[in-house]
């Protein structure tokens, strides 16, 4: 497998300055960021594919591996696929603020300033609540699932039988306990 040198070089240049251009806040610098790493990606595969052969149909045995190139198709319509949605995220935010670049909001920045205690005091918090409510339905009248049983409706037959530790009930023991 004979692989070029500059290959491997542009590959990896593709790849830093992708992963460089994704980190800024500019949406459409992200989208250039993407593109770059979806065409690295494509390169790398093809790198990966090693010497080209025949055609499958040929009919000698050093033939190409079709993998690589089904792998290739597939990343450069991912790669458009995720392009078109940036594009249309990119848009919209043009309309809306008439510039592309991502703000800091209150919540995040409130994150941010949390310290290590203030963490410890707000889990402390989340345990104690689970202790007491184990769901959000607590009362009858909230209750999304209401199970019936004969005793509820006439025209229910509880004849399955019921694993208990004191035995199985049947729906007559259920009618002497009524008052």
């Amino acid at each position: 497998m004979d692989v070029s040198l500059t290959l491997i070089l542009v590959m990896a240049v593709l790849f830093a300055c992708g992963v460089y251009a994704m980190l800024e806040r500019s949406l459409t610098r992200v989208l250039i960021g993407f593109l770059l790493l979806g065409n690295a990606t494509n390169l790398l595969l093809l790198i990966v594919m090693g010497v080209p052969g025949n055609a499958p149909f040929y009919g000698e045995t050093d033939v190409s591996d079709p993998l690589p190139q089904a792998l290739t198709l597939t990343a450069i319509v991912i790669t458009f696929a995720v392009s078109a949605f940036l594009l249309a995220l990119i848009y919209r935010s043009w309309q809306l603020g008439q510039a592309d670049t991502l703000e800091d909001d209150e919540a995040d920045l409130a994150l941010r300033e949390r310290t290590d205690a203030d963490e410890d005091v707000l889990d402390d918090e989340g345990d104690v609540e689970d202790e007491e409510a184990t769901t959000d339905f607590v009362g009858l009248q909230t209750a999304p699932i209401t199970v019936l049983h004969a005793r509820d409706h006439p025209s229910i037959h509880d004849d399955a039988p019921v694993d208990s530790p004191y035995g199985a009930r049947r729906p007559d023991d259920d009618e002497e306990d009524r008052p």
